[in-house]
């Protein structure tokens, strides 16, 4: 089984804790472990912040979200101006209010990416491998062929092992 999120959300402020109480609901539904949905709703507010502080002239971003396998795989596309992530301070100031979201997305995330479109926007892909509680509907549903082929399961809270093999880092939706 895959299941897909996908929003497009107008780029206002109030659309971040939509985006992020919809997916922490699915992951927790499917049993993720509670510290590995707190870092992905971190990572996920911060891109989306990113693009509603600094995606101008953009009206609106889209969010996408895949889980498949134990991966979670989320892409935030905008349609502003687009960012060069070469020309981003490799760190803020102790005094600085702001800077600190790239940093915090790169310390969380398993895998990231940033793609500038010049001038049609960014795309900011974020990975985080998922660990599942014991007993979770996830580890049916996300991970059945694993199960069929003998292969184990993921890491869960215990002592079982994790299974290599995880999807290749690449584009996984379709954006224009």
């Amino acid at each position: 089984m895959e299941a897909t999120i996908a929003l497009r959300l107008p780029r206002d402020a109030a659309s971040v804790p939509v985006i992020r109480q919809l997916l922490d609901a699915s992951l927790g539904a499917l049993g993720v472990v509670p510290q590995i949905r707190e870092d992905i709703q971190l990572m996920l507010s911060e891109a989306c912040s990113n693009v509603i502080q600094h995606a101008t002239p953009s009206d609106d971003y889209m969010v996408s979200t895949e889980l498949c396998r134990d991966r979670c795989v989320i892409k935030v596309v905008d349609a502003g101006n687009g960012f060069d992530i070469s020309e981003m301070p490799s760190s803020p100031s102790t005094t600085s209010e702001h800077g600190r979201g790239l940093l915090i997305m790169q310390a969380l995330a398993d895998d990231i990416r940033f793609v500038n479109r010049h001038e049609r926007g960014s795309i900011v892909c974020l990975e985080k491998a998922l660990r599942f509680v014991e007993d979770a509907p996830g580890l049916s549903l996300l991970l059945s062929e694993e199960l069929e082929l003998g292969q184990g399961v993921p890491e869960v809270v215990g002592d079982r092992p994790h299974v290599g093999n995880h999807l290749p880092a690449g584009d996984h939706a379709d954006v224009q």
